[in-house]
């Protein structure tokens, strides 16, 4: 015989690799009936799906089970989500949960996720549009039911860890057909109130109890109003669109207060260490400056301030004497000056006096030689023709009428 025989267990695996790598199998939405409904002390679900034909083992895994928005029990309509695959250890195939809704519900679930995504693209839940919440509001509005236990945590929270904050209450309709307009009008009634942050919430309850919470409408008015968002809607594992646009998510409506006011003996605590760090730092302070005093009192000018008097006019006395001093040799030194430069000077006119007049007597002996008066001194005469020297004969004629020049004095002639 040359047949190739397997083992159960390979066969098993050779099963559960193609189970696993379908793609049909890998991402299948399943309902039915639950029935063998089994809590483990871990936390993972076991029970059967079921419908009038045939069943299948399903396991839901604590991490995914503890998402879960409600408790399941035998009998309950489920919606499923999950992959199937091979236990190996029995070879029975089974489905593992990864998420499950009331069946009833799943029209409000699809619509839920479309309006998701709708509004996730249009950036209403983008992070930039979100507001910072006040550290210290002093008017809190809130929009709730008037009555019931959400109203009563969220006051009695506020008015335990802030009891100075005002709050406002605007009653609405928190579920029903005309809650989520009601929800929007007191949205709109808010804006003439100076508010520092906006509640907006109700208690847990079922997904169609809340469903006004996942209107567009609502989501779109909050989105729009300027006072900062806290939502708080239900309990921790509730999720609603009302959440994703508010500015802060609170998992309960406890919670929400929490988040708006801050806790009023934190604060008391904060300033009383701040008022013993201030304390501190102010003698602190007071002592440095308390040394630099005594420091300063302590030095001999302040023990002796006359002193600074006596050192400043000693060195006003030397500064003066100094200038006394100065002037007078100044006035010595011009004064010589003033003597050395009048001699000169006198002896420079004198000498100057003299060459002059010998250079005078020089001149004035030559002017003695060149005189015409010392000529006729001698016995010469000068002849003139119309007030000119005659010096020669030739120059004239008979008829003319001369001067004749002597030492005392002047004749006419005439020359024949």
């Amino acid at each position: 015989m040359n047949q190739n025989y397997v083992t159960v267990t390979q066969l098993t695996k050779y099963i559960k690799y193609i189970i696993d790598n379908d793609i049909h199998l890998s991402n299948i939405y399943l309902k039915g009936e639950i029935s063998n409904f089994k809590r483990h002390t871990r936390g993972h679900l076991y029970f059967t799906i079921k419908d009038e034909y045939t069943r299948i083992n399903a396991i839901m895994f604590a991490s995914s089970a503890n998402k879960l928005k409600f408790e399941p029990a035998d009998g309950m309509k489920v919606l499923i989500t999950g992959k199937v695959s091979v236990y190996e250890a029995t070879g029975a195939y089974q489905i593992y949960v990864s998420d499950m809704i009331e069946d009833g519900v799943g029209n409000l679930y699809v619509a839920y996720e479309q309006l998701k995504k709708k509004l996730e693209a249009e950036g209403l839940f983008d992070p930039k549009y979100k507001k910072k919440i006040p550290k210290i509001p002093k008017n809190i509005g809130i929009i709730t039911a008037p009555t019931g236990a959400a109203i009563k945590d969220i006051l009695s929270t506020i008015k335990r860890r802030w009891p100075i904050a005002k709050t406002i209450l605007f009653p609405s309709l928190v579920q029903g057909a005309e809650a989520s307009s009601d929800i929007i009008r007191n949205i709109e009634l808010t804006k003439g109130y100076d508010l520092d942050v906006l509640i907006i919430g109700r208690g847990g309850g079922s997904i169609e109890d809340m469903w006004c919470f996942n209107d567009e409408g609502v989501a779109r008015a909050i989105h729009n109003l300027d006072v900062p968002v806290i939502s708080a809607v239900g309990h921790e594992i509730d999720f609603t669109i009302s959440d994703f646009v508010s500015d802060l998510r609170a998992p309960t409506p406890t919670g929400a207060a929490e988040m708006a006011v801050p806790n009023m003996s934190d604060v008391l605590s904060i300033l009383s260490q701040l008022e013993k760090r201030a304390i501190v730092g102010i003698n602190n302070v007071i002592t440095l400056k308390t040394k630099k005093v005594d420091s300063i009192m302590d030095s001999p000018i302040i023990r002796n301030p006359i002193s600074i008097y006596e050192i400043k006019e000693q060195k006003f006395d030397n500064i003066f004497e100094r200038l006394l001093l100065s002037q007078k040799k100044i006035i010595e030194k011009n004064t010589y000056d003033l003597n050395l430069l009048e001699n000169n000077l006198k002896k420079g006119i004198s000498s100057l006096f003299d060459k002059n007049k010998h250079d005078f007597e020089k001149i004035l002996s030559k002017l003695e030689v060149l005189n015409p008066m010392l000529t006729l001194k001698r016995g010469y005469s000068i002849v003139k023709k119309d007030n000119k020297v005659i010096d020669k004969v030739k120059t004239l004629k008979s008829g003319d009428n001369i001067t004749i020049e002597l030492q005392d004095g002047k004749l006419s002639a005439v020359i024949k």
